[in-house]
């Protein structure tokens, strides 16, 4: 039985090893710091920006595959709002176009 696409599955590899490492630090900021030899405000970022990822992936608003990719792009930091909001104005504009 094939089960629909879920929010674990849009993430990435170093995601997905971020999260194992973060549940078995159990849940402690400082010690993935620790682990990752990084400070304790670079990894608090990187989760934020990992939640934030997952609750786009999560949002049932963000219909369409590319605006899922585009918003998770964004919420991963690899694209800024000004970039986020042309290519989804863009799409949308070429969506209705096709009606």
């Amino acid at each position: 039985m094939a089960r629909s696409q879920s929010w674990i599955d849009g993430l990435e590899e170093q995601d997905l090893v971020f999260v194992k490492r973060f549940v078995l630090a159990s849940g402690s900021l400082k010690e993935l710091a620790r682990v990752y030899g990084i400070s304790y405000p670079t990894v608090r970022l990187r989760l934020d920006r990992l939640i934030a990822k997952i609750q786009v992936l999560e949002e049932a608003a963000a219909g369409s595959e590319f605006e899922r990719v585009l918003r998770a792009q964004y919420a991963d930091g690899r694209i800024d709002k000004e970039t986020l909001k042309l290519l989804l104005e863009s799409h949308r504009r070429e969506l209705e176009g096709r009606q």
